[in-house]
């Protein structure tokens, strides 16, 4: 896959042009939020470096998000392995944006062309999302492409520091609710 188009949005590989507003990105307290840390340039390099490497080994991975009329970069979205070491397995869609993209439709817009790329094109059987408890704006995204959560999924992330990061829900689609 070397990119996927919606009516607003190109999901593609990323560019050298990235790097500086991923950065940007990766700095701002509001958009890291629920992730953690706030990331240094050589941080959010190096991250890229480690998506650009992923997507080569298995074919699928995070991808740079931009704007199809204007070009510009807005963020990332895309499917990953679910991080060993959780009490769950699979692969999770996921997306961050910046903040000046929020509100415009554009995560739920991404995830839906990730999500039939996966079920589609990958063949996946299912996909999961995780997101922090407190996190209502990613919970409303994943409701609205169609995913479900049960509470009995939910979890204590054992990465994570005592604190509001460490509460955690899963939201999980299948195939056949895309239909």
């Amino acid at each position: 896959m070397t990119e996927l188009r919606t009516d607003r949005l190109t999901v593609r590989r990323w560019r050298d042009s990235d790097l500086e507003p991923w950065a940007a990105m990766n700095a701002d307290p509001e958009v890291r939020e629920h992730l953690g840390d706030l990331l240094t340039r050589e941080q959010s390099d190096v991250s890229v470096a480690r998506f650009q490497a992923e997507f080569d080994q298995r074919g699928y991975g995070w991808l740079a998000v931009e704007v199809r009329a204007t070009g510009e970069f807005i963020g990332f979205a895309g499917l990953d392995r679910v991080d060993d070491g959780m009490p769950f397995s699979g692969v999770e869609i996921g997306w961050r944006l910046a903040r000046s993209a929020w509100g415009r439709g554009y995560a739920s817009e991404a995830a839906l062309a990730v999500l039939a790329h996966g079920f589609g094109t990958l063949g996946l059987p299912e996909i999961l999302a995780v997101t922090t408890a407190t996190n209502v704006r990613s919970q409303a995204v994943m409701r609205r492409i169609g995913m479900t959560r049960d509470p009995a999924d939910d979890f204590d992330d054992p990465t994570a520091p005592e604190g509001p990061l460490r509460a955690n829900v899963l939201y999980r689609i299948a195939p056949s609710a895309m239909a």
